[in-house]
This record gives C-alpha cells, sequence and structure tokens, in this order.
C-alpha cells in the first residue's frame, strides 16, 4: 500500500513539471507566420494568349472564300461543330449538315468573295467572336425546286467560337444583308390657302375625293441559307 502511495506521488511530481514547463514557453507569433509565407500574386488568373487567339480566327474567316468557291467539305467539317446552329438573312434556322449539303451538291455559287472589317472580341483562351462583313458578287443559290436565287449584296454577320480538343470551332452564326437606305427628301411646301368668297360656296354634290391609298411594296426574296457569312 505505501508503494502503490509512493508511486502515485512521484507521478504527480512528473505531471506538474510537466505542467510548468509547458506553460512557460513563449506563445508561437501568428502575424510573424503569415508575414513570412509567399505571397499568392495569380490567385488562379488565367493567362490569355489574346494576339495568338486573335490571328487563329482571322485566318479562318478569310478562308472561307476560298472554301466556298473550291467547295471544300472537309474544311468545313473540321471548322464547323456538329451542334453549330446558324441563323440565315431569311430568319430560318439552319445547321452544319445543311451547309454540307449546299457545298457538296453545287446549290451554292459565286463569281467572288470579299471579307471586310473583321474584329475578333476574345473572351478567355475557350470563347470568343467575330464580326464583320461578307459580299457576294453575282451570287446564285439554287432552290429545292431547281430555282436560282440571286443572293449577291453585302451581309453583316457575327460568329461564335469555341476551343474544343485544342481547336477552334465555329459553334454558332447569324447574318443579315445590308440594304441601302435611301436620303429623306424635304416635303415640297403647302401652298397657301385662299379664303373663299362667302358666294364661292361648294356645291353639296362636289364631295372631296378620298386620300390616295400608300404605294404597294414591292415583293421581297427570302435569301438562300448559304447567305451568311460562313459556309
Amino acid at each position: 500500500m505505501r508503494k502503490i502511495s509512493r508511486v502515485a506521488a512521484m507521478i504527480a511530481v512528473v505531471l506538474l513539471f510537466t505542467f510548468v514547463q509547458i506553460a512557460c514557453q513563449p506563445a508561437a507569433d501568428t502575424n510573424r507566420s503569415e508575414s513570412l509565407a509567399p505571397a499568392n500574386t495569380n490567385s488562379g488568373r488565367e493567362t490569355v494568349d489574346t494576339a495568338s487567339i486573335e490571328a487563329e480566327l482571322l485566318r479562318i474567316e478569310n478562308d472561307w472564300p476560298r472554301v466556298i468557291k473550291e467547295k471544300d467539305v472537309a474544311a468545313i467539317g473540321r471548322v464547323e461543330a456538329d451542334d453549330a446552329i446558324f441563323i440565315y438573312p431569311d430568319g430560318s434556322v439552319g445547321n452544319k449538315q445543311q451547309d454540307l449539303n449546299d457545298i457538296a451538291g453545287g446549290a451554292l455559287t459565286v463569281d467572288a468573295i470579299e471579307m471586310s472589317d473583321l474584329k475578333v472580341k476574345v473572351l478567355n483562351n475557350d470563347a470568343a467572336f467575330v464580326t464583320g462583313q461578307t459580299e457576294f458578287k453575282n451570287g446564285k443559290y439554287k432552290t429545292p425546286d431547281g430555282k436560282a436565287m440571286d443572293i449577291s449584296g453585302k451581309y453583316r454577320f457575327i460568329d461564335t467560337f469555341a476551343r474544343r480538343n485544342g481547336d477552334w470551332q465555329l459553334v454558332a452564326g447569324i447574318s443579315t444583308k445590308i440594304t441601302a437606305t435611301a436620303a429623306p427628301t424635304a416635303s415640297p411646301a403647302a401652298p397657301t390657302a385662299t379664303k373663299a368668297s362667302p358666294a364661292m360656296k361648294p356645291s353639296p354634290t362636289m364631295r372631296t375625293s378620298p386620300a390616295g391609298s400608300p404605294a404597294v411594296k414591292a415583293p421581297t426574296t427570302t435569301s438562300s441559307p448559304m447567305t451568311k457569312a460562313t459556309p
């Protein structure tokens, strides 16, 4: 019994000594640790190679005249995404397969295509869009019923690109035809009204004729699905 009491006393002394050592140690300087830690200057910010992306997308856009004239369906297959959606100048909606059919089947013919006013807006490393203007010279589109539609003229477009598996692909596009607007002409001055003589009252049978009906609008032709900037 005394042996057990002696062991218990020794354990109590050891525990007390250990507690005193821990209490006497200086507290850790948390401010110093934070100040010595390296600063994270990047903060996960993405580095975008804007110049390289702009050059690649301009190359793609400027190659469309050759692609269409040479009926390069392989190039269309590479550049246009399988799930691409296009809105044509007549308001209809098309896709990649329709473009491939139009080019391969010879539905679209044109003497020359000119690209101009191209501008690239880079959103990030994997998304960008291009705006610009396309002019078709002596362009014809053969409709399914065999008729040839004139699609010559200038078109304004916007193309949306996405980088997939390292390659830039066209995923959406919309175009509209640029129509010339006539300058407004000044209307002729109204003649000064003269007071009628009291004796010159109009006869009850002399009724004023109705105003002329507005001019009939010329029929408009819908543009072909291929009159967008991209094939």
